[in-house]
């Protein structure tokens, strides 16, 4: 038997819920997050129905070996990580394609912070805002180190359920 089982751990996510450190945590999205854009102006081949809607698709790529080295060596460099250089890559691109410089991406995180919880069968899985300001005079490898920052303190604040921040902002 393992020495926490999952219902444990719920009951202290939803007791952890009501404390003043998840508070304080709720603070910081609250900051990061303020002003934040609603949507960015991407050019389409279609025009943008009137209602929204949350379908979309998926385009899965391969990275050749010949590139993944060097995009590993500058995570090296940087002291990131390849999702970082991948993700600095990701929000370059979407700036040069909308115009904006304020960009915001949303990426699933593992949500097991704390050893107990790596053998543990369960859910743990949420969501965390990556807001990033580029800019043209920024290299990047400048972008690189405030995508790494910003990544390393939504990791230090992703206890807040993605829920309950979309119901505290109201975005």
């Amino acid at each position: 038997p393992r020495p926490l089982q999952y219902a444990y751990y719920a009951r202290w996510q939803r007791r952890a819920s009501q404390e003043a450190s998840r508070e304080a945590q709720l603070e910081y999205w609250r900051d990061q997050l303020a002003g934040a854009p609603d949507r960015m102006a991407l050019p389409t081949d279609r025009p943008r129905p009137a209602t929204p809607s949350p379908a979309g698709a998926a385009l899965p790529i391969e990275i050749p070996a010949a590139l993944a080295q060097p995009l590993r060596e500058l995570a090296r460099r940087t002291e990131a990580t390849l999702f970082m250089v991948l993700l600095a890559a990701w929000k370059a691109l979407l700036a040069r394609l909308s115009g904006e410089t304020d960009i915001v991406v949303g990426t699933p995180i593992a949500g097991r912070t704390r050893r107990e919880l790596e053998g543990l069968i369960g859910f743990f899985v949420n969501t965390v805002a990556l807001r990033s300001r580029v800019s043209a005079e920024m290299t990047f490898r400048q972008l690189v180190s405030a995508v790494r920052q910003t990544a390393l303190d939504a990791y230090a604040h992703q206890d807040v359920p993605f829920e309950r921040l979309v119901e505290a902002l109201r975005p």
